[in-house]
């Protein structure tokens, strides 16, 4: 019997069936649910795909692909969960792919395996100093920071635990459904399969996945990796930078942040600077993830995200002010969102329905570069970088970085969190 599936958009109207976020209007929860995440990555951010190495390293380079590191990189997540359990051996899944993905003909979606009984593991010993001094907090765009800022942080009373309330707020959920603990069943691309992603892999056309512990999947992807972003950075007489950036056509929101700093005494870093682009002194949550159209509409609507057609923000004097020798900038670009389920719903609302599975593909693109870096002017490095468009995607890398002091610093006082979100704008 052929199958037949109804593809489900989040943002269109009068269908007879919703999807907002990863949920469904839905009388049953579905059997499996499978999540795609599709980015493009550029300037710093494009440089971490392209690096190799063991562990981790290895992983993200799968996931963003090869190849000219110049270039701009793709990166592609894959999550199966499941209610079911195997059957007939162990846990064995594939996701069959078009042949423009370059991935040849399936790639495995693997299960992790528990490791063997016994006395954990010694964690691993480092040599970490309490810092010292603040954090300096400021958010929105414009030429000076309004009255209020920025907020400052006692950087040693966080790493005591004294977290000022408000400072993390959950106001942008991160919308995962799929993961190890919520599944019965999980598998996960990528893992140790030695393929990788391209930086001209194409995710267009038929997709199956299929394994022995959840039904077959089939859907057909019309949505492909978003362009990559393109920045240029512009000083203003009073102190303040002009960030400018190439519209996406399928973007639905912008947001950017700035990590800095400078020095201290003993060349230790001193106070740290934090803003991010929104209005509603928003920081972290869902903000560095794939988000849905559904969810980056509200948050437009609260400035919390830039909204689509926007193309410039101005970072404030006073940020350029309290961290002139460094600035790490990040920008997002949420994208659209493709979904499908099966079976469809029935015409009748009151009738029974059990959706055997959910897929659902999200795109995003972020870049990100260096400013306030001693020797580079960012004016000429981004006008620059803006006459060789056709020729090079990606911002010339710097030959001294300087992230390992402020990401370091930041995850230690904050257990990771900070560094974590930080740490996706390496390398180029």
């Amino acid at each position: 019997m052929t199958r037949t599936f109804t593809r489900l958009a989040v943002l269109a109207g009068g269908t007879g069936a919703v999807i907002a976020g990863f949920g469904v209007a839905q009388t049953a929860a579905p059997v499996a649910r499978y999540e795609m995440r599709a980015g493009t990555s550029s300037g710093l951010m494009g440089g971490m795909g392209a690096m190799r190495g063991g562990g981790m390293g290895a992983a993200m380079s799968m996931a963003f692909g090869g190849g000219n590191k110049n270039a701009p990189q793709h990166e592609l997540w894959l999550e199966l969960g499941s209610s079911r359990i195997p059957a007939g051996g162990p846990p064995k899944a594939d996701h069959f792919m078009p042949a423009g993905a370059k991935l040849g003909l399936s790639v495995p979606l693997k299960t992790p395996t528990k490791a063997a009984d016994g006395p954990p593991e010694a964690p691993e010993k480092r040599d970490f100093k309490r810092p010292k001094g603040r954090i300096l907090i400021f958010w929105g765009c414009g030429e000076h920071a309004p009255a209020g800022q920025p907020v400052v942080i006692d950087f040693s009373r966080i790493a005591a635990g004294q977290v000022p309330p408000g400072l993390w707020t959950s106001a942008v959920p991160m919308e995962r459904r799929v993961s190890p603990i919520s599944s019965r069943t999980y598998g996960s691309w990528p893992n140790d399969d030695g393929k990788a992603i391209k930086t001209d892999s194409s995710l267009i056309g038929a997709h199956k996945v299929a394994g022995n512990y959840s039904p077959e999947m089939n859907f057909n992807l019309t949505k492909d990796f978003m362009g990559a972003l393109r920045t240029s950075t512009f000083p203003q007489p009073s102190g303040a930078t002009l960030l400018r950036w190439n519209p996406l056509p399928d973007a639905t929101g912008y947001h950017v942040s700035l990590f800095g700093g400078k020095p201290g005494p003993g060349g230790e870093m001193g106070d740290m600077v934090w803003w991010s682009s929104s209005s509603t002194r928003e920081f972290g949550g869902g903000l560095s993830d794939w988000l849905s159209p559904a969810t980056v509409a509200k948050l437009v609507m609260s400035k919390t995200v830039l909204a689509p057609a926007t193309s410039t923000c101005m970072v404030p004097a006073e940020v350029k002010a309290a961290a002139p020798q460094f600035q790490m900038v990040t920008l997002y670009a949420y994208g659209p969102e493709e979904s499908f389920i099966y079976p469809q719903r029935p015409a009748n609302p009151k009738s029974p329905w059990k959706p055997e599975w959910i897929a659902d593909i999200r795109h995003r693109s972020m870049t990100g570069f260096l400013m306030g870096m001693p020797g580079m002017d960012e004016a000429a490095a981004s006008r620059r970088n803006e006459g060789q468009e056709s020729k090079q995607q990606c911002q010339p890398k710097p030959k001294k970085r300087g992230l390992g002091g402020l990401g370091g610093l930041i995850g230690g006082a904050l257990g990771g969190a900070v560094g974590a979100a930080g740490g996706s704008g390496d390398g180029c």
